[in-house]
Parts: C-alpha cells; sequence; structure tokens
C-alpha cells in the first residue's frame, strides 16, 4: 500500500505518535504540537486529507497502515482523539510491529446504538457531496469533523474536483463500525490512559469509567479537547512521558 501522508517535527526521543478523529487531520495537532518538546509523528489517516484510501475500514486496517507508514519500529507513545484513539489501542496489541510504550485516547466513543450505527453506514454508503465554493466545502468539513468555531478548515481537507468542491475524506471510512473497547484494553501491551471532555456529548466520563475507573475528566472541554485546550492535554502527558 501506498504511504500515508507523515509529517514529522521536533526533536526528543522516543518521538509522539498523534492520531486525529474521523473527518479530521493531521492539522488538529498543531496546537499541542507547540507545547511538546518532542520528536512528532503527524500522518492523515487513510481516506483523510492527502492520504491515500483503503478498500475496506477497519480498525485493523488503519492501524497497520499507519504502522507501515513509519520507518521505524518505536518505542514510541501514541496519542489519539476518537477514531485515532481507537487505532491507537489497535496499535498497543502488539500485533503490527511497533513498540508502543504509551497510549492516550481522547474523546473515544464508547457505546453506539443501532440507530447510530446504522446512520453510519448509511453515511459510508453515500457519494460525497459536491458544493459550489471552497468555502462551503471547508464548513461542511469543519462540521464533519467537530471543529466548527475551534480552528480554521485544512486546506488538504477539502478537494477541487470538475464538478465542484467536496471533503477529501472517503465516505467509505464512516463506516468503521464500534470498537470491541473491553478486547482492545485487555490485548493493550501497554499503560493505557482514557480521557474525555467534561462536556463531550459523544462519550461520557460515566461511559469510560464503566472500563477504567482512573479515566480522566477533562473539565469544561468537549469532544475536541485537544484543540480546545492544548495545554490541558500537555499537562495529561506530562507524566507519561517523564
Amino acid at each position: 500500500m501506498e504511504k500515508l501522508k507523515l509529517r514529522v517535527t521536533g526533536n526528543g526521543q522516543p518521538p509522539i505518535l498523534l492520531l486525529h478523529g474521523l473527518g479530521a487531520t493531521g492539522a488538529v495537532w498543531d496546537g499541542l504540537a507547540h507545547l511538546l518538546d518532542r520528536r512528532l509523528l503527524i500522518p492523515d489517516l487513510p481516506g483523510h486529507g492527502t492520504s491515500p484510501r483503503l478498500h475496506n475500514y477497519t480498525f485493523a486496517t488503519l492501524a497497520a497502515a499507519v504502522a507501515e507508514t513509519l520507518d521505524e519500529p518505536g518505542p514510541v507513545d501514541v496519542v489519539g482523539h476518537s477514531l485515532g484513539g481507537v487505532v491507537a489501542l489497535e496499535l498497543a496489541s502488539d500485533l503490527y510491529s511497533l513498540n508502543v510504550n504509551s497510549v492516550l485516547a481522547i474523546g473515544v466513543k464508547v457505546e453506539w446504538t443501532e440507530d447510530e450505527l446504522a446512520r453510519a453506514a448509511a453515511m459510508a454508503a453515500r457519494p460525497p457531496r459536491l458544493f459550489d465554493t471552497r468555502e462551503e466545502a471547508e464548513t461542511a468539513y469543519l462540521k464533519v469533523a467537530g471543529l466548527t468555531g475551534l480552528t480554521t478548515a485544512d486546506p488538504d481537507g477539502v478537494v477541487k474536483t470538475p464538478d465542484g468542491w467536496r471533503l477529501a475524506l472517503d465516505s467509505p471510512a464512516f463506516g468503521v463500525g464500534s470498537p470491541d473497547m473491553p478486547r482492545l484494553l485487555a490485548n493493550a501491551q501497554c499503560p493505557v490512559t482514557l480521557a474525555v471532555g467534561e462536556n463531550d456529548p459523544m462519550s461520557r466520563p460515566e461511559q469510560l469509567r464503566m472500563l477504567a475507573s482512573d479515566s480522566v475528566v477533562l473539565p469544561g472541554l468537549g469532544h475536541n479537547a485537544h484543540v480546545e485546550d492544548p495545554a490541558a492535554i500537555a499537562a495529561l502527558l506530562a507524566p507519561q512521558l517523564g
């Protein structure tokens, strides 16, 4: 498979791998990146930004694509948001030839209803929506990624076609499904921290604490806590990174 787009910045070992959520790109980590004195590995996940698409989107295929893109076996600390948090946990299973030191998973949606899964499957089956202008497409990008009012759109988040503008996001990625969190946590071969914004509508603190009693609640923050308050995430990472 063609390798993913990967941005590498900073210095300091071991590196930190930053994995964004569904619909976003690696640009969501820019605020946090300025606060971390480490080498950072920041990919666009498959089907996002300028990274290649997959024939089949599962947590395993996403993790394999990330591992194959890295030119090093680790050790590496991994921070993931939402979908990226699940991919981080998948990588921690020791099945992908990547030595993971620790995982911080932020805002992972751990409970899914049948209606939610059905809506996600319907979105995965739809052709991409076309927009007349780049501005309209960027507005849609921010909405899909949950970033409206938090940041500006990454230029790589939208694509111009002969028929108009569309999201770079490959629609079938919506059909990745729900994570088997008990299995992922049991299979992790490193320390794992689950964190959630106090006001996250997708991932409730009480749901995470049913899985891990030491889950961290980030006061006053929502689903994209890493964009809303990068310093809070940097502070949460400090004890893990030493």
